[in-house]
């Protein structure tokens, strides 16, 4: 059992907020594979105050879609205060405050990982949020902002101090983005120096990457993101890894074409049919990834623009092909 504040989890296997990715129907179909906490997309602060109907439906849920955190991203206190009240009519399990967004976009504005480079600054957030919010409150941060600024440990103290439950943490620097190595040093050096629960993430991209992670950092939890697009039954296979040490074979051609059908309707059902199609146009080429024969069928897929064109290319892919 994993314990963030009040909030009791019978598994430490986190489905991780992905902008653009962990809409309602993705988050669905990966409850279905062993997914117990999901996040919804990381969303501004300045979009929840404002009320947009975008930002409306990334909040939507439904009552089995539990339990289920929501991440907020923002350096201003005004409209951190106001997507807390606007939240407040939402049923979410969990708030996490991003302290880790590596997109230049978001750091030229001071907010995600830009953060990690002034702590005083953070340190009035988390309490501002903590003191405002009656949900359990977790920070995700990354390791510092480049190699000669590595600060986790200093931070993630500085947000126990604050009151935060848990923390998540991914493994690398903000200026190395998504390149480079994972350092499992800093998170175990983390894990050691906080007593709230750590959940660590970066390059969770299998099984026994999953375990590699938990065996060389003693972290409490993972938090899967990139290790779930196009495999939302990694969640499913990491859980059997982790308790009988059995490496599940990936699913079957026709297995996969069948979860594909599901959240390509899914997905329509929620956005309508042209933007379901659209949406779901991204997940196709990860879905495929590795499979012979289908690079062309990747290349149709980014042009259909009906259930029936993609459904058929599914069906070419992996049952036919």
């Amino acid at each position: 059992m994993l314990e963030i504040g009040k909030l009791k989890l019978q598994s430490n296997l986190i489905m991780s907020p992905m902008a653009g990715i962990t809409d309602l129907p993705f988050r669905m179909l990966c409850r279905k594979f062993a997914a117990e906490l999901a996040f919804v997309e990381m969303i501004n602060c300045r979009s929840i105050s404002h009320k947009s109907r975008r930002t409306k439906q990334m909040l939507s849920t439904l009552p089995e879609d539990r339990p289920l955190g929501v991440q907020i991203l923002g350096c201003e206190e005004q409209y951190i205060l106001k997507s807390l009240e606007v939240l407040r009519n939402y049923k979410f399990d969990i708030l996490d405050f991003n302290a880790a967004c590596p997109a230049k976009k978001v750091a030229r504005r001071g907010e995600g990982a830009s953060l990690l480079r002034e702590p005083k600054k953070l340190k009035k957030i988390l309490k501002l949020i903590v003191k405002n919010t009656w949900l359990p409150v977790s920070i995700k941060m990354r390791i510092g902002w480049d190699k000669d600024s590595v600060n986790a440990k200093d931070i993630a103290l500085l947000a126990q101090d604050c009151g935060v439950n848990a923390i998540f943490i991914h493994g690398r620097t903000k200026t190395q983005e998504y390149s480079g190595t994972v350092d499992y040093d800093v998170i175990r050096q983390v894990k050691k120096a906080i007593k709230i629960p750590l959940i660590a993430s970066g390059d969770i991209l299998s099984v026994k990457l999953a375990k590699k992670m938990l065996d060389e950092t003693g972290c409490d939890g993972l938090a899967v993101a990139r290790g779930s697009l196009g495999n939302p039954w990694i969640f499913r296979e990491i859980r059997e890894y982790l308790k009988t040490g059995k490496v599940i074979a990936r699913p079957a051609k026709n297995e996969i074409a069948k979860v594909m059908l599901e959240h390509l309707n899914s997905s329509i059902d929620f956005y309508g049919p042209k933007n379901g199609v659209i949406i779901f146009r991204k997940f196709y080429s990860w879905y495929t990834k590795g499979l012979s024969k289908v690079r062309h069928l990747r290349e149709k897929s980014s042009r259909v623009r009906t259930r029936q064109e993609i459904a058929q290319i599914i069906r070419q892919a992996l049952i036919k092909g």
